[in-house]
């Protein structure tokens, strides 16, 4: 069941990729290439239990496109991997790098386990084998591979491939980037943890920035007071509903694998976290209704619906009862290529995942580039700047007369550092990302289908890309 579902899933990123591509004027064969997945690698190995048994895992990594090096995409852990949920991921990836200008092709790798069956100990043995096979067959490296996290991942499985690489491969200087989403203490960045979350912030932000655009949703331009859903309370839900929140919007439901809770007069983020921290379920939060089963949540009267969890959860069964304006795709592949006719018809505005969740590959980037370097952002000129900024402080009271306050000398006199550095790249990206698909948008005809859209613009860039290296004649 698991492999067919998967499958779908492969089959509705290539159902939105042929759509595109009858807006485009490329070869044929080029448009072939660049749909196609070029390399696929399943291997098995055992993993010696903490009770002494041998266990034989599946794992997968899939290498969609090698247009640019290194090709770059997460590792998901999960019951639920299989080759052809790898392949549509690696796609996704190929896809959301050319909308975002990050200069990687698309990958994506994928350990069959629920990480909650195991010790800390044996996931760290089947991560470090993993990483011996993906560098054994040239699946991993600086320039040739870059893995991060995914579901059911995090820094510290980065940290065990990082440091196994390393040890296979002492005399590579560069040897950090082969793995972003690292602890910072080993070679990550500032922001990484919630860059996703807040990549969907700053694209949904932008686009409701577009007075004509809202007004044909019968919404106010801007976040203030629109209501939202999500749905997951991951990294990425989590960071997207607190920075939403923060931005002015109303978190009226969230969902999550226990259930989901709805107070149209607004949830505190903060607050259901700790409930969670202390009962162990978001349920039963004070004020807040129940809702069962959880993705009936999906359905409740929303400005956006986020849906932050996993892939095919807006389908054409439920979608006639969804009653969000706006979906903004902050999990991979939420909505079926059915859902999306259904509720675009009737008007409903999307965010594509391949624009909206770019977020985290973005920072990726900028670890990976920091990694390169070998030096922190902001090390070479946040005091120079510290000290133009106070020198242009200054010279504004002595010509005006006038005293800043000690905190307005440090607001205002204060450099950049790599977080600051990071925020504003990411902000950067997203809005003149969003400008290009908007522009893609009108030039097509393509009314609210922001997706076709998007991937007319990562088409073009791709095909660009072939033909520019001189590798497409």
């Amino acid at each position: 069941m698991t492999e067919r579902c998967s499958a779908d899933f492969y089959e509705e990123v290539n159902r939105s990729f042929d759509k595109a591509a009858a807006y485009t004027d490329h070869d044929p064969t080029l448009l072939a290439q660049i749909r196609g997945c070029n390399s696929v690698y399943h291997v098995n190995f055992p993993v010696r239990r903490d009770d002494g048994s041998i266990e034989v895992i599946q794992a997968w990594r899939a290498e969609h496109s090698q247009h640019r090096l290194p090709t770059k995409g997460g590792i998901r852990y999960s019951m639920a991997v299989c080759r052809n949920e790898v392949m549509a991921l690696a796609a996704l990836m190929t896809y959301k790098c050319a909308v975002v200008d990050v200069p990687f092709g698309g990958a994506k790798g994928g350990i069959q386990v629920s990480r909650h069956a195991y010790s800390e100990a044996e996931l760290e043995r089947i991560t470090r084998r993993y990483t011996f096979e993906l560098v054994r067959k040239n699946f991993l490296g600086p320039g040739i591979d870059v893995p991060a996290p995914d579901f059911g991942s995090g820094p510290q499985e980065m940290s065990w491939i990082a440091d196994t690489y390393n040890t296979l491969a002492p005399d590579k200087l560069d040897a950090l980037a082969c793995v972003t989403g690292k602890p910072v203490g080993q070679g990550g960045i500032r922001g990484r943890t919630e860059a996703t979350g807040l990549g969907v912030f700053y694209g949904l932000r932008h686009a409701c920035s577009f007075v004509e655009d809202m007004r044909v949703l019968g919404l106010e331009s801007g976040l203030g007071g629109k209501t939202v859903v999500v749905q997951g309370l991951g990294n990425v839900g989590y960071h997207a509903a607190k920075f939403l929140q923060e931005g002015g919007a109303r978190l009226v439901a969230l969902a999550e694998y226990e259930g989901a809770i709805h107070d149209p007069a607004g949830l505190d983020l903060e607050r259901v976290v700790a409930h969670r921290a202390e009962t162990g379920s978001i349920l039963d939060y004070p004020g807040a209704e129940n809702v069962a089963p959880t993705a009936r949540a999906l359905e409740l009267d929303c400005d956006i619906l986020v849906p932050a969890a996993l892939e095919n959860q807006l389908t054409a069964e439920n979608a006639p009862r969804i009653r969000a304006k706006i979906v903004a795709e902050a999990a991979n592949g939420p909505t079926t290529t059915a859902a999306e006719d259904i509720l675009r018809r009737r008007g409903v505005f999307f965010l594509p995942d391949l624009y909206l969740n770019a977020g985290g590959v973005t920072v990726s980037y900028f670890e990976w580039l920091k990694n390169l370097s070998h030096v922190r952002f902001g090390r070479m000129d946040k005091r120079f700047e510290e000290g133009l900024h106070r020198r242009l402080l200054a010279s504004v009271e002595r010509v005006t007369g006038g005293h800043f306050t000690d905190d307005e000398n440090r607001s205002l006199g204060t450099g950049a550092g790599e977080l600051e550095l990071v925020y504003s790249g990411l902000e950067d990206t997203m809005l003149s990302a969003y400008e290009e698909i908007r522009a893609a948008q009108h030039k097509h005809g393509l009314g609210n289908d922001v997706r076709t859209a998007a991937f007319v613009v990562a088409i073009d860039k791709i095909a660009a890309a072939y033909e520019t290296r001189g590798i497409w004649p």
